[in-house]
């Protein structure tokens, strides 16, 4: 009956992509049937074999040598900051993301990473029906950041039409960037950020395809990446240093902002009604949350945590999900886990248009006039995500 459910659920997925198409008669479904095949495939072997097992084990133990390495520069400066036993969430989870970013800086500095994204979105095009742009920009999203992305490739930001842009913009909401990986890994399982950041790169396709469907001419299809300003290997560091301090902060200070006022909206409706607002988002995401595979009886709970990560940030909803887990069966955890792994939210829509615009006003501007549409296919990737995760584990 689960199964049923969950194919429901995809048919459901599909259909609300299609409702929302701007050119339903350019949708290629062959792509899409192949994709949807690609996320079930490597959601089984990433979470049903012994391959994806040890793969996964493999780098979670890097990501938790890199965290104990970056606890060694946090202990320096804050070191008895923190009581005995005490591990502050600011100091263990954020500020951790200042070396994961040097390093990302330093696979940049060499091409290493540049030649990395170049490759795998070459063959991301030959299963994608969409051009080498597209695809690069997905795998870059992953690897740089949903700000950062654009500058790799605003030489060509300005003459892109507004279809193309959608699904670059698209893809950078739908995926997360590596540098808070690790961040992830200390609140919900490895196994599930690893395969929520693989399935989400083609989930993203099938949904983009779906919605904002194209055909990119072979003249059109040239990807002219922007080399960085040269630097000397130190100047470098201390730039990607100061990134990574930059958005410790900044996402510690969304997460002041949003769980303090959660908490206090839940308080109000308490008082008022005598139930939280979380507990009424439940209700009404708990019917998504049951065709992604959640039972009915933890589906108003579990539809709490995705809407808070709607209305808020991947963070709180984390943070909710973490202390309340022993509620949810593990099929369960793991389906909303997964949904939980993207930069979905509505702050997201400021974010990326504020990057655009920074390299093209004109662009930012188009890019803020699709954001809910962009909102909506990037949840819907994540239900989808969440869907595949349901029907493997």
């Amino acid at each position: 009956m689960s199964y049923l459910i969950s194919i429901i659920g995809i048919i459901v997925v599909l259909g609300l992509a299609y409702v929302a198409s701007n050119n339903k008669r350019e949708i290629k479904y062959k792509y899409i049937i192949i994709m949807l095949v690609i996320q079930l495939l490597l959601a089984m072997l990433l979470l049903n074999t012994r391959f994806g097992y040890v793969l996964i084990k493999g780098i979670a133990s890097v990501f938790d040598h890199l965290l104990a390495y970056a606890a060694a520069g946090v202990d320096f400066v804050f070191n008895g900051l923190a009581n005995e036993g005490e591990a502050p969430f600011f100091l263990t989870v954020l500020l951790p993301i200042v070396f994961i970013s040097v390093l990302i800086g330093i696979l940049q500095y060499f091409k290493i990473l540049p030649f990395i994204m170049r490759g795998i979105g070459f063959l991301l095009s030959k299963v994608n029906g969409m051009g080498k742009l597209e695809s690069y920009n997905a795998v870059a999203s992953a690897m740089v950041g949903q700000s950062e992305v654009f500058i790799t490739v605003k030489k060509q930001l300005g003459q892109l039409s507004s279809q193309r842009l959608y699904t670059l913009c698209a893809s950078a909401m739908s995926t997360v960037s590596m540098s808070i990986v690790g961040a992830y890994m200390t609140m919900i399982k490895p196994e599930y950020v690893v395969t929520a950041i693989v399935i989400n790169m083609f989930g993203g396709f099938i949904i983009a395809s779906m919605i904002n469907p194209y055909r990119v001419d072979d003249s059109d299809d040239i990807l002219a990446i922007e080399e960085e300003e040269k630097q000397t290997f130190f100047q470098m560091l201390g730039e990607y240093i100061m990134d990574g301090f930059k958005v410790a902060i900044i996402v510690g200070a969304m997460l002041i902002g949003f769980v303090a006022l959660i908490t206090c909206i839940n308080a109000v409706f308490d008082m008022v009604l005598g139930i939280s607002f979380q507990e009424i988002l439940g209700y009404v995401f708990a019917p998504i949350a049951f065709l992604m595979g959640v039972p009915w009886s933890e589906a108003i709970t579990a539809g709490g945590i995705m809407a808070t990560k709607l209305v808020t940030n991947e963070f709180v909803a984390m943070i909710s999900l973490s202390d309340i887990a022993n509620q949810f069966s593990e099929r369960t955890l793991g389906i909303i886990s997964v949904f939980l792994v993207s930069f979905a939210n509505f702050s997201s829509i400021g974010i990326i248009a504020g990057a655009v615009k920074g390299l093209d006003e004109r662009q930012g501007n188009v890019v803020a006039r699709f954001g809910l549409k962009l909102l909506y296919g990037a949840t819907l990737v994540s239900v989808l995500s969440g869907i595949i995760v349901g029907l493997v584990i």
